[in-house]
């Protein structure tokens, strides 16, 4: 369903566990930055209701996930660090154009966060599957159903927005870029990392 290229080796999983606390508030910074991207799209394209109207959601649902991942973080008696760098949305972005018309930006837009989310997704089943923690088991599997459907959310909105954009070919360009990325990650308890 997700279209990536490259699964992530099931061995990442041990390194997450070697480091809760770090996967955790990685974790929480993503879903921080995730509802921050949602508001930075609405913004940018206002004009689109129905955009706006499901974003909102998207953006309210991935402040929830900071919250409950947050309230794990408390509940183990862990602090939440600092944010962290995601080098590979960095990595991501690059792909994106930059010179293009608002159309061409918008779709770029909404197929990076498709990305994100479809990455984040596969990773959350991974962990959902093979962590030893029943807790963060289930937590996992939860969080996994959600972000495959922000992954369709942002899809949607390109395909229906990009008309005169070929979205889908643009789309397998992000697909094969994200598979060269993604070959420098997996080594670190960080949700992309």
């Amino acid at each position: 369903m997700l279209g990536l290229k490259l699964a992530t080796d099931p061995r990442w999983v041990n390194i997450v566990e070697s480091n809760i606390e770090e996967i955790l508030t990685d974790h929480a910074w993503c879903e921080q930055k995730a509802a921050t991207n949602a508001i930075t799209i609405i913004t940018l394209n206002s004009e689109h209701t129905d955009l706006v109207t499901e974003l909102l959601e998207l953006a309210k649902e991935e402040l929830e996930h900071f919250q409950m991942v947050h309230d794990i973080i408390k509940k183990r008696g862990y602090t939440l660090g600092r944010e962290r760098k995601d080098s590979y949305v960095n990595e991501l972005y690059k792909f994106m154009n930059k010179g293009g018309n608002r159309v061409q930006s918008m779709v770029d837009r909404l197929l990076f966060s498709a990305m994100i989310e479809a990455r984040s997704c596969e990773r959350f089943k991974l962990l959902s599957k093979r962590i030893k923690d029943p807790e963060l088991s289930k937590f996992y599997h939860e969080l996994m159903i959600s972000e495959a459907g922000h992954y369709t959310t942002f899809l949607k909105f390109a395909r229906q927005y990009g008309q005169d954009v070929d979205v889908d070919k643009r789309w397998k360009e992000l697909i094969e870029f994200e598979a060269k990325v993604i070959q420098n990650y997996g080594k670190s308890e960080t949700i992309h990392g």
